[in-house]
């Protein structure tokens, strides 16, 4: 289905469409060109819902003849790791690398599941990637999967309803500006934006306030969960529930819904908060919006010009006795995530890039237009050279931020806690509260210890 397609594109920070994008990379790597020194046929399976992915394939089997590659769809997200936890845990049925979001890799590092690329060279790749993005791969001294993509977050925004509320987005740069912008819109009868109760966009903006809620020991068996302790949470708590109080945020329609494209679409959702993956998602789901459009940075606590990831997601290569199938995956991760023409076609494919190679190309900066599945070219953000506004958001990314061994579980929870607040029931603060409850009785049963 359209729709399943998007949404799960959306969650890798890739595109929805089809567009041709130029990149460069100067990666040193002996992928290309440097077939493998044994005789022996290697069948690697991967586990990745991108789209991008299969498109590598063919120019890595090229160059290793005796490699061979089988990409997968084994569920979006959730879907994937419950299937992958499953498998490990059984000793059978397991991808030699799989494809994990940033937010869920942690789990698979504290459990032992994935082999330390880093031992394998990727080591030497810190300077190649994003800051966000190396800094959710690089954890305790181990490199511990190649980022895919990446989803800076940016303030995407209707210029004509901004305009009709007498609005300049450039020019709001705190969370009270933001407030002050919103109860104009709200007089124009749109909504600057809608949130139903995410727990990835939580998890995004307590980061870009400098929050630092979760953290977890070298050796995986402490975690500290501190929501309502650490006041930078407690300030966009606060923020966030003046938003709804004064019903200034549309609470009512459900992201990634037809209802919501609707919104977009007609100009009553007038902007989005999220990550960098978007414009693809706007031209599919929002076509009467072609051209009305723009992009700017996040606005933040304080109007310092800091951000955090939103999406992004990386590939890892499972833990395995096998010697000569690691180094094959590792060699397929290496092309895909790191060289040049495995990056190349990914990013032609629509994937936003996670290295500043191609962040810095001047063919991906100087892009005014996207292009649909039928090859037509749409600037959809009149004429805006977006791709610049979207490299500065990810070259404005913090790497202080620490996701849970266990978020996946904590997402999936989120909502079952902060619902009575997006229905005017409760409060935020109290549904934190008792999502971080509910977190460290989790915690404590894993057999984790709880600071």
């Amino acid at each position: 289905m359209k729709f399943t397609m998007k949404k799960a594109v959306a969650f890798v920070g890739a595109a929805a469409m089809l567009v041709p994008l130029a990149a460069c990379g100067n990666s040193s790597s002996s992928t290309a060109g440097d077939s493998s020194s044994s005789d022996k046929t290697i069948n690697l399976t991967v586990w990745s819902w991108d789209s991008t992915l299969p498109r590598t394939v063919e120019g890595f089997e090229k160059a290793n003849p005796n490699i061979k590659v089988k990409v997968t769809n084994a569920g979006t997200n959730k879907d994937e790791y419950t299937a992958l936890s499953n498998a490990i845990e059984a000793g059978s049925g397991a991808p030699d690398l799989a494809q994990i979001e940033y937010y869920a890799l942690p789990e698979y590092i504290i459990r032992g599941n994935l082999e330390n690329i880093g031992d394998l060279g990727a080591s030497d790749f810190s300077d190649f990637y994003t800051p966000g993005t190396w800094a959710s791969v690089h954890v305790n001294d181990g490199v511990w999967a190649l980022p895919m993509d990446s989803g800076p977050m940016a303030w995407f925004y209707n210029k004509d309803v901004f305009d009709k509320a007498g609005v300049d987005p450039t020019q709001v740069k705190t969370w009270d500006d933001f407030y002050e912008a919103a109860k104009k819109v709200r007089a124009t009868g749109s909504y600057i934006t809608s949130d139903s109760g995410d727990a990835g966009f939580f998890d995004s903006m307590t980061w870009l306030a400098g929050a630092s809620p979760f953290k977890t020991s070298s050796d995986g068996k402490t975690v500290s969960i501190n929501l309502t302790s650490d006041d930078k949470v407690e300030s966009f708590i606060d923020f966030w529930q003046k938003m709804i109080s004064e019903d200034l945020i549309d609470t009512k329609t459900v992201g990634w819904s037809d209802d919501w494209n609707k919104g977009l679409n007609d100009g009553s959702i007038a902007s989005l908060l999220t990550g960098a993956w978007m414009p693809y998602n706007l031209l599919s789901g929002a076509p009467d919006g072609d051209g009305k459009w723009r992009i700017t940075q996040m606005p933040t606590a304080d109007g310092s010009a800091t951000n955090s990831e939103n999406g992004g997601s990386s590939l890892a290569v499972i833990k395995s006795d096998d010697k000569a199938k690691v180094e094959a995956a590792y060699k397929f991760a290496e092309y895909a995530c790191h060289n040049a023409e495995g990056i190349k076609t990914r990013v032609d494919g629509g994937a936003f890039p996670a290295d500043n190679d191609t962040l810095k190309s001047d063919d991906f900066l100087s892009m005014t237009s996207l292009t649909d599945s039928d090859g037509n070219a749409h600037e959809y953000f009149g004429g805006q050279k977006f791709n610049e506004e979207l490299a500065k958001a990810a070259a404005n990314v913090s790497t202080g931020y620490s996701f849970l061994p266990f978020e996946v579980y904590a997402r999936g929870k989120f909502g079952d806690f902060v619902s009575n607040a997006y229905t005017g029931k409760g409060k935020l603060s109290d549904g934190i509260a008792a999502w971080e409850k509910d977190l460290k009785s989790y915690a404590e049963n894993q057999g984790y210890t709880v600071k």
